[in-house]
């Protein structure tokens, strides 16, 4: 395993984030193709013992299930101080803005919600799961600044936004003397490249770590034609990213088999080796052994220039979808709010 820092933190990780969403209670959650406990606990056990020491989940993830499931094997495999924990909160929901619960009041409520999950003291990373367009961005700076000087968290990442919402943010932050974002959580891969038209310079301009999710299009970039896996078949945010553009995608996916076959390596050796080339550490997501396996191994495999040209010369621009898609929609009322909020910035 390789590791590096984290952006402007002091962070430490390994290049191989584990993403924990595939952990948690099914029955309990929004996902039918999470893996139980005992699984959870097998995988990251091997992810630690192949040196992975960068674990990210989130409150949403099957009701907060992930984070115990993680925060119970972390306590039984590995010391505190030496993983980095990173997990998420959502916006503030319809009734506690009904309620005249602030920003920065639900972000306490949520980390401490997080911490008791997880029986930790503190998280490293707490990230802003997808930007808030009904709360003024100073509550939502102020509140993670809060956290931050209690202790809670040593640093702050951000979710789900794009370039100019991270460059004031951390605009806003540098002026108040707040914690600034050092990390973005972005949707990129081989088949979804988006991230590079503005995201990726204004990360390398200002040392923003990028962490991208969904590093291998939710298993399409490990699959050969015509395999399939049962998230492939279950996982119906995934169909809405990636169906539309399938038959483009398919280009790209045969060059990934090719250059598999050529090195005697996995699609997600290929795949991760390609966006490692890019990115601090994908967030790789593991509902069985091998996908951990495989993404350790991703580590030391070099591409030639030659071999990464071929790689990125079929794509064509593809369409915002999901979350950030969503992001580009305000309504009047929601633009309203924040902007009145913004007034002090």
């Amino acid at each position: 395993m390789q590791y590096t820092k984290l952006g402007n933190s002091d962070l430490t990780v390994s290049r191989i984030c584990m993403g924990c969403m595939g952990f948690g209670d099914a029955t309990n959650g929004q996902h039918s193709w999470t893996v139980d406990e005992e699984h959870s606990r097998e995988i990251i056990k091997r992810g630690l013992e192949l040196g992975v020491n960068f674990f990210d989940t989130a409150i949403a993830y099957q009701s907060g299930t992930s984070e115990q499931f993680l925060g119970r094997a972390l306590w039984d495999y590995a010391k505190r101080e030496e993983v980095v924990v990173a997990t998420k909160f959502l916006p503030r929901t319809n009734e506690e803005i009904e309620a005249g619960v602030t920003g920065a009041q639900h972000i306490e409520r949520m980390l401490n919600r997080s911490l008791a999950n997880l029986g930790m003291d503190y998280v490293d990373l707490y990230i802003y799961h997808m930007w808030d367009y009904r709360t003024p961005l100073y509550d939502i700076m102020e509140g993670l600044n809060n956290m931050v000087r209690a202790g809670k968290t040593r640093y702050i990442g951000i979710s789900n936004c794009f370039a100019w919402q991270l460059a004031k943010a951390n605009a806003l932050a540098e002026k108040e003397g707040f914690a600034k974002f050092v990390s973005i959580q972005g949707h990129y891969n081989l088949i979804f490249r988006e991230e590079e038209r503005e995201m990726a310079k204004l990360c390398a301009e200002d040392n923003i770590a990028m962490t991208p999710y969904s590093a291998l299009a939710g298993g399409r970039l490990s699959k050969h034609p015509g395999e399939t896996s049962k998230r492939m078949q279950e996982d119906d945010y995934a169909k809405l990213k990636y169906d539309a553009t399938a038959k483009q995608d398919r280009v790209i996916i045969a060059r990934v088999a090719e250059l598999a076959e050529k090195h005697g390596v996995s699609m997600t050796e290929i795949s991760l080796a390609w966006l490692l080339t890019k990115v601090t550490a994908p967030v790789v997501g593991a509902t069985k052994l091998h996908h951990i396996e495989g993404a350790a191994k991703a580590v030391e495999l070099h591409l030639s220039d030659e071999e990464i040209a071929y790689l990125e010369e079929p794509y064509v621009p593809h369409r915002l979808v999901g979350v950030m898609a969503q992001n580009t929609v305000m309504t009047a009322k929601e633009e309203h709010v924040w902007s009145a909020g913004n007034q002090k910035i």
